[in-house]
């Protein structure tokens, strides 16, 4: 019933992935488990198989993202190293398209996520052209605190230190000055545009991607406990964050000034929070929070001891409790909500993937019109005209008649497109740096299944 979407509410299938966690591709077809043992593995979900293994660090997976159509996988370990995969590659492991390696373990890397998104589905259902995007500007994080913007195009920089600007303080009584937080989030805004990284005091700093610099800091009001991660809603207006003291906090995203060349500005404010959730009976943390793809719907996955709980609170409905999924006895690591569908992964401390769903019982009344079900057979009595063939003179008339009407077959030109496209506030500078040297992850393109006889096909 499209008057009645709802949340994910039972478990449709698992997989024995042996994951630590595991996050949806952008066509949601694919799912990405990473474990323990360095490899990762991608899984189809309409086979509940995994189809390609990836075998490139020596210690344990930490993280992964997809490119923006999925044919790019970056994976992060413990062992220094980021890894870019290329996945339209025809051999098992794929190629890897590029290796960064850090002094430090990674904890989290993300893709950039720009390619003018509104312009391109007009643009590729009336034009025909398509855009790119890039998965040569990544935001990476390392255990020991640090985070830098990796720029893999030919004439960039290469990897940038995300530094925090210090204020002038007044040394202390012990003669020492106070240091600045470590960084324990990182997470792009949907545009791409800015960087958000949560630190261990509490606070948010904001980066501009072109520029490096920073262009705001925000404290949470009544918040304490580091930042455990950050994430937004699809049109980048909100997000919530996912703190140490147990509590997950949602904020309406501010406006920040655009970087000057003479001044350095940024934005110095505290951000009251729009909702609070937490639990209040338990006082249970939170290893992971996901929106719905609409942004109607938040999950919480509980760092419960004992059981396999997800928190799922409406939006639309000023943040009310809305239920709690119950998935067992094996405790949940991670969550991820599906790019298009009311669907969940969620991941078990045993290395199992559960694929949460909104059953739908069948309606058979909905395939016709005075179709009706009844509970046992009926003898059925057949109208004298019912199953009468229009007359052939009538169907000429309409045909020749729907031929007198002109079809529009040019549509929109590509200066009509950008008219009425919307690019999310962004300023042309901003956009054409994103832009330069783009990768080619194309729509179009396929991934080769590997089976385990050794049988391939596309």
């Amino acid at each position: 019933d499209p008057f009645n979407i709802s949340y994910p509410s039972a478990v449709q299938n698992s997989l024995g992935a042996g994951a630590i966690f595991s996050r949806y591709d952008t066509s949601g077809r694919f799912i990405v488990a990473g474990r323990n043992d360095g490899s990762a593995a991608v899984w189809d979900l309409d086979t509940r198989s995994p189809i390609r293994w990836l075998e490139g660090h020596v210690k344990g997976v930490t993280h992964a993202d997809w490119s923006r159509n999925s044919r790019y996988l970056l994976t992060t370990s413990k062992d220094w190293n980021v890894v870019v995969w290329d996945l339209a590659a025809d051999f098992d492991p794929p190629q890897r398209h590029t290796t960064v390696r850090f002094d430090a373990p990674v904890l989290q890397a993300y893709f950039h996520p720009r390619n003018r998104r509104a312009y391109e589905l007009l643009a590729a259902k009336v034009i025909g052209s398509s855009c790119s995007c890039f998965s040569k500007i990544m935001v990476v994080l390392l255990t020991s605190g640090d985070a830098y913007l990796v720029d893999l195009r030919d004439g960039h920089s290469g990897r940038t230190e995300l530094l925090e600007v210090q204020d002038e303080v007044d040394e202390e009584a012990d003669g020492h000055r106070h240091h600045i937080a470590a960084m324990t989030a990182v997470r792009f805004d949907p545009s791409g545009k800015h960087i958000f990284v949560g630190t261990s005091n509490g606070s948010i700093i904001v980066f501009n991607t072109r520029t490096k610099t920073m262009v705001g800091r925000h404290r949470s009001s009544g918040g304490n406990g580091y930042i455990k991660g950050i994430e937004f809603v699809r049109s980048g207006r909100r997000m919530v964050t996912n703190s140490s003291d147990r509590t997950i906090r949602q904020f309406n995203v501010p406006t920040y000034p655009t970087p000057s060349a003479e001044e350095a500005l940024y934005l110095e404010q505290e951000l009251e929070p729009t909702h609070r959730f937490n639990d209040p009976i338990n006082r249970t943390a939170w290893h992971a929070v996901a929106y719905s793809p609409d942004g109607e719907w938040l999950a919480g996955g509980a760092a419960d001891p004992a059981n396999h709980k997800i928190y799922i609170w409406d939006i639309s409905n000023d943040g009310q409790f809305a239920a709690t999924l119950d998935g067992g006895r094996e405790p949940l690591t991670y969550i991820h909500w599906h790019p298009s569908k009311s669907a969940i992964a969620s991941t078990t401390n045993q290395g199992t993937i559960l694929i949460w769903h909104c059953p739908t019982p069948e309606r058979w009344g909905a395939f016709a019109g005075g179709f009706e079900e009844v509970d046992e057979n009926v003898e059925y009595e057949e109208r004298e005209d019912e199953f009468d063939i229009e007359d052939e003179a009538e169907i000429a008339r309409r045909k020749q008649i729907a031929e007198e009407f002109e079809v529009d077959i040019d549509g929109m030109n590509e200066e009509q497109v950008q008219e009425h496209t919307v690019l999310d506030g962004d300023n042309e500078e901003d956009s054409a740096w994103a832009e330069e040297d783009a990768d080619d992850d194309v729509r179009g393109w396929k991934m080769k299944t590997v089976m385990e006889e050794e049988t391939d096909f596309v």
